[in-house]
C-alpha cells in the first residue's frame, strides 16, 4: 500500500486548488491550541472501530468519537455510531468555524492519531447522509500531519496541506465528489495529533 507522503516540506502544495480548499493557519492561538488538545485526548471517550478488509475484521489504526445534535447518527468505519453529546469546547469550536464556513453544522467527527503509525487510507466523505456536495470544516490539534488530496480520476493531480497546530481547513464543495484524501501513515516519529471534521447531517 502506497504510504510515503507527496507534500512540500513547508506549508501549501503550489497551485492548490482553492475553489476546493481553503486554509488558515493559527485559527486557534497556540496556548489555547495545547490547553484543547490535552483536553480532547483525556476526556473524549474515544473508540477504536473495526473495519472488514477480505473476509477479516482489522482494528482502525485511529481513535474516534462522534458529537452531534440529537438524531445525527453516522457510520463510522461502517459502523453505526450515534452521537455523544456537545461538550462546552466543541460548541465554541463550532460557533468559530461556521462564522467562515457560512454553515451551520449539527455533528462533528473527532479522531485521535496516537503516533505516525495510525492514519486513515484513500476515501471521500460520500455518505448519502452528509448530501449530494458536503461542506466540511477541519481544525487541527497537536502533530503537523500532511492532508493529501489527489484526482480521482488523474492521481497525478494531487495537492498537501501540512496541518498545523490550531488550524482550520475548510473542504468546499465539489472537493468529496470529484477527489479523495488521507492522512498517511509517516516513518518519522509522530507525537499525539486530535482532528475534528465538523459535518451536517442530513
Amino acid at each position: 500500500m502506497e504510504q510515503l507522503s507527496f507534500f512540500a516540506e513547508a506549508g501549501q502544495s503550489r497551485g492548490l486548488p482553492k475553489e476546493l480548499l481553503e486554509y488558515h493557519p493559527g485559527f486557534i492561538d497556540e496556548q489555547t491550541s495545547n490547553d484543547l488538545l490535552q483536553k480532547f485526548i483525556v476526556t473524549t471517550p474515544w473508540k477504536q472501530s473495526t473495519q472488514k478488509m477480505w473476509d477479516k475484521e482489522y482494528l482502525t489504526p485511529r481513535l474516534t468519537s462522534w458529537h452531534g445534535d440529537l438524531g445525527t447518527d453516522y457510520s463510522v468505519s461502517g459502523k453505526i455510531s450515534n452521537p455523544n453529546p456537545w461538550t462546552p469546547e466543541l460548541l465554541i469550536l463550532k460557533e468559530k468555524v461556521e462564522a467562515i464556513a457560512n454553515i451551520k453544522f449539527n455533528s462533528v467527527l473527532l479522531n485521535y492519531y496516537r503516533d505516525g503509525n495510525d492514519s486513515v487510507a484513500w476515501h471521500s466523505d460520500r455518505e448519502s447522509v452528509l448530501g449530494k456536495n458536503p461542506i466540511i470544516a477541519s481544525v487541527s490539534f497537536g502533530q503537523v500531519r500532511s492532508f493529501d488530496i489527489r484526482n480521482k480520476q488523474h492521481h497525478s493531480e494531487h495537492y498537501s496541506v501540512k496541518l498545523e497546530h490550531g488550524s482550520f481547513l475548510l473542504m468546499k464543495a465539489g472537493l468529496q465528489k470529484h477527489w479523495e484524501h488521507r492522512i498517511a501513515k509517516s516513518t518519522k516519529p509522530m507525537k499525539a495529533r486530535v482532528n475534528l471534521t465538523f459535518r451536517v447531517v442530513l
